[in-house]
């Protein structure tokens, strides 16, 4: 059975030799470039895994894999970050340059002073992707690949990730009132009857219902629901509120106008189930 992995990068040609061997292991990898494709592709398909390079056309890999986990459909997805370079890279030309010491000891000295300027540049190379690496990992990937490294290993490391991470987790839900919303599947039912939501309007319930009997400000909303480098309109919240509200049928109740502030998700009995 076919594993569905998206791979996202401003460059994905780079990692063409990585996607033809996840293709010859029964990955199916469709491509991105924009954090926005990368969210409709989510949206829209069942994907196992997310690879994510260094930059995307409109973002930097580190930002989006952050905001990406804090969304409540995201949080247990296996996420590969993969980057320029390794830190072994330059180590065979470390080698061939002091290989040269067996010459004449003027070229000795002049290749000695070759290698030590390299060797600098090296450290500092290594030093931005250990910098890098570090950073995806505490945005939340869970495994950190270069491209440089054996295609083979690469994918025996990602299916390594997949064993670990891809268990059968007990079904997550939230409840309150007419409202099931199922964290797992990311499906919401209102009064037992399954109502589709787009992607942004299940963020923007999943933060109403975590945040009940709060005011939540546009601003915040934005920044929880499309991200902190979002540039668009506050009213692109009451947008999709009022759209929201409009698929929560009986349940719209329950969601508050806060005038000139924001919004309030009040439970009917002050209380909700999860």
């Amino acid at each position: 059975m076919k594993i569905n992995a998206i791979y996202a990068s401003r460059e994905p040609n780079r990692a063409a030799v990585l996607i033809e061997a996840l293709s010859a292991s029964q990955f199916a990898v469709s491509v991105a470039q924009k954090s926005k494709e990368v969210l409709d592709q989510l949206s829209k398909q069942n994907a196992s895994l997310l690879l994510i390079g260094e930059k995307l056309l409109d973002s930097d890999g580190v930002s989006f894999v952050k905001n990406l986990r804090a969304k409540g459909s995201y949080k247990q997805m296996p996420i590969v970050a993969v980057v320029e370079h390794g830190e072994a890279q330059a180590v065979a030309p470390q080698r061939s340059a002091y290989a040269a010491f067996g010459k004449k000891p003027v070229d000795a000295i002049r290749v000695k002073f070759s290698s030590e300027s390299f060797s600098n540049g090296v450290a500092a190379s290594v030093s931005s992707q250990a910098s890098i690496r570090l950073a995806f990992f505490n945005a939340g990937a869970d495994e950190c690949l270069s491209l440089n490294w054996d295609a083979a290993e690469c994918v025996a490391r990602i299916k390594a990730l997949l064993r670990r991470t891809q268990t059968v987790p007990s079904e997550e839900i939230i409840k309150m009132g007419l409202i099931e919303l199922n964290l797992t599947s990311y499906t919401l039912h209102i009064g037992g009857k399954k109502v589709n939501l787009t992607s942004k309007e299940l963020d923007l319930l999943y933060v109403f219902l975590s945040s009940s009997n709060r005011v939540l400000s546009r601003p915040y909303l934005i920044e929880r629901v499309w991200g902190y480098n979002y540039f668009g309109s506050p009213r692109t919240v009451d947008v999709h509120v009022r759209r929201l509200r409009e698929k929560l049928g009986p349940a719209a109740k329950y969601v508050t106008t806060i005038p000139c502030v924001g919004y309030k998700l009040i439970p009917p009995s002050s209380e909700m189930r999860r």
